[in-house]
């Protein structure tokens, strides 16, 4: 998960499953930004994702680039997963 997307999301009200995703996390330095590495279900990726949505400048909010890019890429990371199945 793209830095700009965690850090939006520990801003958020989460749900317990959620929230413990991200306190588990693993942040890896990139670049100028980091990753944030969590292992989680494909379900709660998901649910991440469509908490991220505001990032892109729906709802009358500013959009920004960066912030924009970040979204797109965990949602490209999220649209690869393959739910296993039991």
């Amino acid at each position: 998960m793209p830095g700009k997307a965690a850090d939006f999301l520990r801003a958020a009200e989460l749900g317990p499953a959620e929230r413990a995703v991200l306190d588990q996390g693993v942040a890896v330095r990139r670049g100028q930004g980091y990753t944030l590495r969590v292992s989680a279900v494909p379900a709660v990726h998901r649910q991440l994702l469509a908490r991220c949505q505001s990032l892109d400048g729906s709802q009358g909010l500013p959009a920004v680039p960066a912030q924009r890019k970040a979204r797109r890429e965990y949602e490209s990371r999220v649209g690869a997963l393959v739910p296993i199945k039991p």
